[in-house]
């Protein structure tokens, strides 16, 4: 499902109109995004919570020369999903 699908699914099961619900999807993303810039969590009860994980510097290697390399440090936003939205599918 693509951006285009999931914001017709979110107007079909709200029962809005596509406009509405592209406004919806587009402030849900910008809230989260702006949120994880400031450095906060964002737990969504039944569903998951999103967060900024910080990875280290850390040693690699060219998988085409096999020279070792110096991986950067880096920030990675991370969804983890919660125990009842797992127990979902299972």
């Amino acid at each position: 499902m693509n951006k285009t699908e999931f914001i017709k699914a979110v107007a079909k099961k709200a029962d809005i109109s596509l406009s509405d619900a592209t406004a919806a999807v587009e402030a849900y993303t910008a809230v989260i995004t702006e949120a994880l810039k400031a450095g906060d969590k964002v737990a969504l009860s039944n569903f998951g919570s999103y967060e900024v994980k910080e990875k280290p510097e850390r040693q690699g290697f060219n998988p085409i020369t096999k020279q070792p390399i110096t991986i950067a440090a880096s920030k990675v936003p991370t969804l983890k999903f919660g125990k009842t939205f797992k127990d979902m599918f299972n």
